[in-house]
């Protein structure tokens, strides 16, 4: 019974970070089941399982609180349901070994580009609105299926940093549009687990705790994403993707131990800094914007030109 409640308590954590974030669903639950001793096919079957449930009412959610984007929600989702698929069905014959460091080297880079150019100069406003187009979203959406579906999660941390990368959409949209077109990847992978392995080793009482602590969560972190402001959550989900690969990168060069908890203090302390850095700037942005609307607003009422 205590193991169903830190379950149903993980799964709430997990979509709270994942739904204002727009990743860490599955990369922290499937941690979580692999600690206890579930095997990587069944921790992974586990949790998409549960993932269709907590991403179709984050989806839900996401689009009350006005934060997604459908055209991207499909020409990224489709995609990523095939590669998702693709992962699923030949996860037990797969080594992801050798790429795990390859892939985390390039998702530091995307988030220390993420958490620098938030935090240094704000939201890109000069290719909002630009749309995304099909021969970036595809591939994209293929790659991340297929990673989220053989490492257990990766939907948010492929998707979301190279999006926002982009600077063409605004970061509560990018999250909004990740979290809803994960629902065809979380489906997708279940089929494919589902075709491989029937029920072999997922445990449906763990996806019930798992699936009732992300739908608790889902609908408050689809709020807080929409109240959070774009630069500071820009640093957020910057540092959130370089604190998570580190750990791997730091591991491929051997290193463990005492270095290894420098490291995260180190990396720790500098994302707090970037975010209180974004905060004050944001702050400053708003005072700045409000001084030029009542500096507007006095030479209308003098009949001066604006």
């Amino acid at each position: 019974m205590r193991k169903l409640v830190l379950l149903a308590v993980v799964g709430l954590l997990a979509q709270l970070v994942d739904g204002s974030l727009g990743m860490a669903y599955g990369v922290t639950t499937t941690t979580l089941l692999l600690a206890i001793g579930t095997n990587p096919v069944a921790a992974s079957a586990t949790v998409h399982l549960a993932e269709i449930g907590t991403t179709l009412v984050s989806g839900a959610s996401h689009w009350r609180f006005g934060n997604v984007d459908w055209p991207v929600v499909l020409k990224i989702g489709v995609p990523g349901a095939v590669g998702a698929f693709a992962g699923a069905t030949f996860l037990a014959s797969l080594d992801t070994s050798t790429a795990q460091p390859i892939m985390s080297g390039i998702l530091l880079a995307l988030g220390l580009y993420v958490l620098l150019r938030f935090t240094f100069k704000g939201l890109r406003k000069d290719r909002l609105g630009t749309p995304l187009r099909k021969r970036f979203l595809a591939p994209l959406g293929l790659f991340g299926g297929f990673v989220d579906a053989t490492g257990g999660g990766g939907w948010g941390p492929v998707g979301t940093p190279a999006i926002l990368a982009s600077g063409r959409l605004e970061p509560r949209k990018v999250i909004g549009s990740i979290d809803t077109s994960e629902f065809l990847i979380s489906l997708s992978a279940s089929i494919g687990f589902l075709a491989a392995l029937g029920s072999q080793g997922i445990n449906f009482s763990w996806v019930a705790m798992l699936l009732l602590g992300g739908v608790i969560a889902a609908p408050i972190a689809a709020w807080l994403v929409r109240t959070i402001p774009p630069r500071v959550l820009g640093s957020a989900v910057g540092g959130i993707i370089v604190l998570t690969n580190s750990k791997t990168i730091l591991e491929s060069v051997g290193i463990t131990g005492t270095p290894t908890v420098t490291a995260y203090v180190l990396i720790l302390a500098l994302w707090i800094g970037a975010v209180a850095w974004s905060i004050r700037a944001h702050r400053a942005e708003v005072a700045a914007d409000a001084a030029a609307t009542d500096g507007e607003t006095e030479r209308e009422l003098v009949g001066e030109p604006a």
